[in-house]
């Protein structure tokens, strides 16, 4: 699992003109792309390190301030580039797959006391923001 993770200050997800998921408080986004041997277990164990990952303003996390996250599912984040011209998408999983891992992440976000909220899986979307500092880490799990 990969995750690349933005601080900031608002952030939406749109689709077709519609928002279907927002923060408008400062929060997290969080872009998370899932690999072919990701599992639940490895989605709860990034779930919660990005909950108690200390970005925030003051050095604290979602966890101490209860900021919101917003969680947009992307397989591009395994792309391989190595070769050629045009990424190949061989190290992404499928949707079948990698959907069910996404709502697990998200689940247990929320089982933490998170307010999450998410795009739409496997839709085409526009992600809007305000990068906070900037702060942009990427973690794998």
């Amino acid at each position: 699992m990969r995750a690349v993770i933005q601080r900031v200050s608002q952030a939406c997800v749109t689709v077709a003109g519609e928002v279907v998921g927002a923060i408008d408080a400062p929060g997290l986004l969080v872009l998370l792309g899932i690999t072919h041997d990701d599992s639940a277990t490895v989605a709860d164990a990034l779930a919660d390190k990005i909950w108690n990952l200390r970005i925030l303003d003051g050095e604290r996390s979602c966890a101490q301030t209860g900021a919101p996250i917003l969680v947009v599912s992307q397989f591009t984040l395994y792309a391989d580039t190595r070769k050629g011209r045009r990424p190949s998408w061989s190290t992404a999983a499928p949707g079948p797959f990698s959907e069910p891992l996404v709502d697990a992440f998200v689940a247990a976000l929320r089982g933490k006391g998170a307010e999450v909220a998410t795009g739409r899986f496997g839709a085409m979307m526009q992600v809007a923001l305000v990068n906070d500092g900037p702060m942009t880490l990427i973690l794998e799990a």
